[in-house]
């Protein structure tokens, strides 16, 4: 007799629901890419920069883990940074790459205390990253798959909130991956860089425990929402030096 019966088999995998989303993620990358025949820019933009702000995340579980509702109770504030690199050869399009360090996790409460777990994560996204409107300021949109890995697991604080022990076990899978979009608006001076307000949605993929048909999980997906604000600037390449009219260079000896 499975001693997880008690698992709601009637529901439908978050995975299941979320196939829509990934088949629409990658059907606007390719979408992206057909863009690559729009005229290249006479000179490539090529930025890079740091950001940093506020995220708020929380954990997806079933069989659902008791007093994380409303949402509100569920949700964990930190803090997330990192480097940004962009470049764009094709107008309206670029590629975008990310080293960020992210403060992930989950919290529970009741009327009696609460509790909270704090999973910090070293995270590169890979966006494809699509703007318009005019070359000082600019919307986007940024779209692509993720990867990390958990540096730092404080395994929890504060007083438990259940009688199962199942979610305050240690990780079973600290690598993850899943895909992220994000919107978004930047400006453009002069002679002081980039700057970027961003607001991004993450959903990992994988699971932070294991979900085989003999596990208690059979989902543990982190979901995450962050505000981020940016200064990048751009490396310009070097300008050919154009000889003077008439001029002749000197014979070696």
């Amino acid at each position: 007799m499975d001693q997880y019966k008690h698992r709601d088999t009637t529901q439908k995998p978050l995975k299941q629901h979320l196939r829509h989303i990934v088949l629409s993620v990658v059907w606007l990358c390719l979408a992206a890419v057909s863009m690559s025949a729009q005229p290249r820019l006479r000179v490539p933009e090529m930025y890079v920069g740091v950001h940093g702000g506020v995220i708020a995340s929380m954990v997806q579980f079933s069989p659902t883990v008791a007093n994380m509702s409303p949402i509100t109770q569920a949700v964990v504030l930190g803090g997330n940074g990192g480097l940004v690199f962009r470049y764009s050869a094709q107008k309206c399009c670029a590629v975008q790459v990310e080293l960020n360090y992210m403060q992930r996790g989950w919290r529970e409460a009741n009327s009696d205390g609460s509790y909270a777990r704090a999973i910090h994560y070293i995270e590169v996204p890979f966006l494809m990253h699509i703007y318009f409107g005019k070359p000082s300021f600019r919307g986007f949109i940024n779209l692509g798959p993720q990867i990390g890995y958990c540096v730092y697991d404080d395994m929890g604080k504060g007083s438990r909130q259940t009688e199962s022990t199942h979610q305050y076990a240690a990780l079973d899978k600290k690598f993850d991956w899943g895909a992220a979009g994000g919107l978004g608006f930047y400006y453009r001076s002069k002679n002081a860089g980039l700057y970027q307000l961003e607001a991004r949605f993450n959903y990992s993929l994988g699971t932070i425990f294991a979900n085989s048909a003999t596990d208690y999980f059979s989902q543990s997906n982190s979901m995450n929402l962050s505000v981020n604000l940016a200064w990048m600037w751009e490396i310009k390449p070097k300008k050919k030096q154009v000889a003077p009219a008439g001029w002749i260079p000197m014979e070696k000896k």
